[in-house]
Parts: structure tokens; sequence; C-alpha cells
């Protein structure tokens, strides 16, 4: 899959770069095992981060200013891995969906960075594009309903809009029936250095959602 970044991107967020990672997997209702990783790291972030400590973290601050950049309040609209930060400290149990989203929930905790994961089946074309969201673009936020995406980054094929740091789209996203996969990781600024991203990626793909066939490459302006 190409990943494209737009002009208007590269302006708003000039530091910008993707960690863009396929995969073969095979996806299945969350372990306990992985369940339990995920209470742990959220027990750890209770004792680390009180709420304003949450938008200081790097990588959610790169975020938030792209989001600036670009148009869009990101307190009214906030990037995923804020509004996952958000409701660990505040004491509030996550959503236990699927094995590939958890993970990947998991992994967004940890590195400070929004991400989309999609099913590639589901993708219209072999090339994604980063732009910006246009007034009245049609986006049908995963649990949200539509979502108005003017002024915020987006990821777009030959359809529409898949994918933002808020939410991904309700046509991609990933099911128990997925079994190709696409991670996009979104680094607006720099948490956790990129080989460390990576080989967590690789780690709980493998370990959770029996990963095979992993194809990671990194997207720069």
């Amino acid at each position: 899959m190409e990943i494209i970044i737009s002009e208007d991107i590269r302006r708003a967020a000039p530091g910008y770069k993707m960690i863009k990672v396929e995969a073969t997997v095979k996806n299945s209702e969350t372990s306990d095992e992985l369940w339990g990783e995920i209470e742990r790291f959220a027990a750890s972030l209770r004792e680390l981060l009180a709420i304003p400590d949450i938008n200081r973290r790097p990588g959610i601050a790169a975020t938030r200013a792209a989001y600036k950049a670009c148009g869009k309040e990101p307190n009214r609209y906030r990037p995923s891995t804020e509004s996952l930060c958000r409701r660990i400290v505040k004491g509030l149990d996550l959503y236990r969906v699927n094995s590939i989203v958890d993970a990947i929930n998991l992994l967004s905790l940890e590195c400070g960075h929004s991400i989309g994961a999609f099913d590639l089946d589901a993708i219209a074309g072999d090339a994604l594009t980063l732009g910006v969201g246009r007034e009245g673009e049609p986006y049908e936020g995963i649990g949200r309903g539509p979502l108005n995406i003017a002024g915020m980054p987006v990821l777009r094929d030959t359809v529409g809009g898949v994918g933002t740091p808020t939410s991904d789209n309700e046509r991609t996203k990933v099911s128990l029936s997925t079994t190709r996969l696409l991670v996009t990781i979104n680094a607006y600024g720099d948490e956790m250095p990129a080989d460390d991203i990576i080989a967590e990626t690789t780690r709980l793909l493998e370990t959770y959602c029996e990963a095979t066939d992993i194809n990671v490459s990194i997207v720069k302006q």
C-alpha cells in the first residue's frame, strides 16, 4: 500500500512520519493474557500521570498541534491516544473489542501516537493519501456516527476517508474476519524511538494476532 503525504500536511506538520505495518493475521476475542497486559499498563499510567500531564506527552502534544495547524480544535475532537489516556487516568475501564483492536490500543498508549488499524481488503485502491478534511465531507466514525472531519488530518482511499487520529471509519474497520491488516502509526512528534515502536508492534501482533508476513516501512516527508 503506497502512502502519499499531501502538501497541506507537509506544511501543517513538517516533522510527520508514518510507521506503516502490513501483516497477515488471525483475529479473535481478546485473551485474558492481552487484557492483563493492558490493565497492568493502565495501572502504571494512573500512577505516572494526572489529567494535566496527558497533553504534555510529546506524541499527543504534537498531534494536537497538527490539529490546530490544520484548522481543528483538539479539545473538541481529541486524538484517540489522548482520549484513551484520559479515560484511564479518570479511573474508567477501556472497552474490550478484539485482539487486533486491543493490541493496537495498548501500543498507542505505550508510544503516545494515534494509530490506524484497517482491514486491507476493505480499502479501495492501492494507495492512501494523507490530507486535510473538507467541510461537509462524509465520514462515519467507528461507534461515533457521522464525524465532522473538516480541518482534521485524514487518510483517504479512492472512495473517501478511512482514518483520522480521532477515529477510524466504519467502512474499513477491523473485524473478527479480518485476515489482512494495515496499521498506520502516526508520529507527528517523537516520543518512543521508531525501532522500539516497530519491535513492540511486531511482538503484539505475533503474540496475540498470530501475525505472519509482517512488512514494515517508514514514510517520511
